[in-house]
């Protein structure tokens, strides 16, 4: 995903000049500036205490606080670990706004003061350290500045509305969960669904959102390479798992280049390899897993089947007997593609150039990111929904990376920091744009 242009210097990112003597903009960024030193600490409590996927009970336990203290109906536990906060305030539409909670079992390199020193016990017992990298603290924070600037302004918006956590998106499973425990069925039907993401591709200060497909499928496969082992020294009395399972790895880097039409937009990565205890020990398997982004369910289905092919006739080729094939399980649940309802995503776009500026709202480009965000817009009757682009990089760094072409850590990396001002600021002014254009007072 690649903006269109790039922002303007930090010390330029105000909100565009108003026009009234009574502005909702300036009111918006009068409470958002005072409302930062106290989110600014949350976000810091949350960067410190990272939980895992289906593991977020601290988080949800300080968003429920947070919602109840300010008036919200708040309801947990829904689909797991999810939190629904809901407002009514008159007659009007019903708009949904979401924040993910989970982190990664990623030990952080980041050198920040506040940086993550957690480790955690999954539930199969073994220890991971574990980071906020890929945004989502600074979504929870953003999620509670939007509450607390939309409950100060009642007298500005009419409708309900329904601040959401959601919990296990990197597991792709909390979005599911929470839709079959009555997200759309217990609280008040939305007539829109938005959220943010937090994105190392754009600078902090920048927001856009996609018009029409937005984030890729995404599909998980494991592949277990067997062969049988021996000793190090004598590998022509084995069948080296290792070595097939590495021949397997750079065939698969030809799926997309080599049997997709050009253009295609596809992922095929393999994101951990394990196998072997010691360096003189040939072990009798390797497991490999992978992740499959597309935009097209017929490219994953293709791309499935050719993993499939590849493993069989490179293990053939080896000389592996017919009963030690590898074993490749691809996950029944295929993580749809996001696609941005159209009408709302312009409408949105709109609204960030309103109060953003035209400079502040790049065009941007479909990414392979996978979001179990998607499982909103896929309910019947469909709800419209979109979720929305933020940048994080600290803009300076970004500009020197551009000239120089040294690369930027994205998400997920053990050295992703977003810049918490003006990422913080834009997520809840964005946010907060966007819901009060969805419920105007008519």
């Amino acid at each position: 995903m690649k903006p269109s242009r790039l922002v303007f210097p930090v010390v330029a990112l105000a909100l565009a000049p108003f026009g009234r003597a009574d502005d909702l903009h300036q009111l918006v960024a009068q409470k958002v500036n005072a409302e930062y030193p106290a989110l600014f600490e949350i976000y810091k409590d949350l960067h410190q205490h990272p939980e895992l996927s289906f593991m977020e009970v601290r988080t949800a336990g300080i968003v429920a606080k947070e919602l109840r203290a300010l008036g919200f109906e708040v309801t947990e536990k829904v689909g797991g670990l999810g939190v629904v906060g809901v407002m009514k305030n008159g007659a009007g539409p019903t708009v949904f706004v979401r924040a993910d909670m989970d982190a990664l079992p990623v030990k952080e390199e980041t050198g920040l003061p506040y940086a993550s020193t957690a480790v955690t016990k999954d539930f199969t017992g073994q220890e991971f350290p574990t980071m906020h990298a890929c945004g989502h603290d600074s979504h929870v924070t953003a999620l509670l500045g939007t509450a607390r600037t939309l409950a100060a302004l009642k007298d500005r918006w009419s409708g309900t509305l329904v601040l959401f956590s959601q919990h296990a998106e990197e597991a792709i499973g909390g979005a599911r969960a929470m839709l079959q425990d009555g997200l759309f069925t217990r609280f008040p039907h939305p007539d829109f669904v938005i959220a943010f993401h937090t994105l190392a591709d754009l600078p902090a200060g920048q927001v856009a959102c996609i018009e029409g497909p937005a984030y890729a499928n995404v599909d998980s496969v494991d592949i277990t390479v067997r062969g049988y082992g021996g000793h190090g020294s004598r590998p022509h009395t084995t069948r080296d798992p290792v070595v097939l399972a590495a021949e397997i790895v750079g065939m698969l880097q030809t799926i997309v280049s080599r049997e997709l039409k050009p253009g295609t937009p596809a992922v095929v990565t393999v994101g951990t390899i394990h196998g072997g205890t010691r360096r003189n020990i040939i072990p009798d398997e390797v497991k490999l897993e992978l992740t499959i982004r597309s935009y097209d369910e017929a490219v994953a289905d293709q791309i499935i089947a050719a993993i499939k092919r590849i493993c069989l006739h490179a293990a053939e080729a080896a000389g592996v007997p017919a009963d030690r094939m590898p074993v490749v399980n691809a996950s029944e649940y295929r993580s749809p593609v996001v696609v941005n309802d159209v009408a709302l995503a312009r409408r949105l776009n709109g609204v960030f150039r309103a109060w953003f500026g035209e400079a502040r709202v790049p065009a941007l480009e479909p990414a392979t990111y996978g979001e179990d965000f998607a499982e909103y817009g896929r309910t019947r009757p469909k709800v419209p929904v979109a979720i929305i682009s933020v940048g994080g990089t600290d803009p300076v760094k970004w500009d020197e990376a551009k000239k120089t072409g040294a690369p930027l850590p994205g998400n997920h990396s053990a050295l992703f920091a977003p810049l918490p001002e003006p990422t913080l600021k834009t997520g809840v002014t964005a946010s907060v744009a966007a819901a009060l254009e969805l419920l105007a007072k008519k």
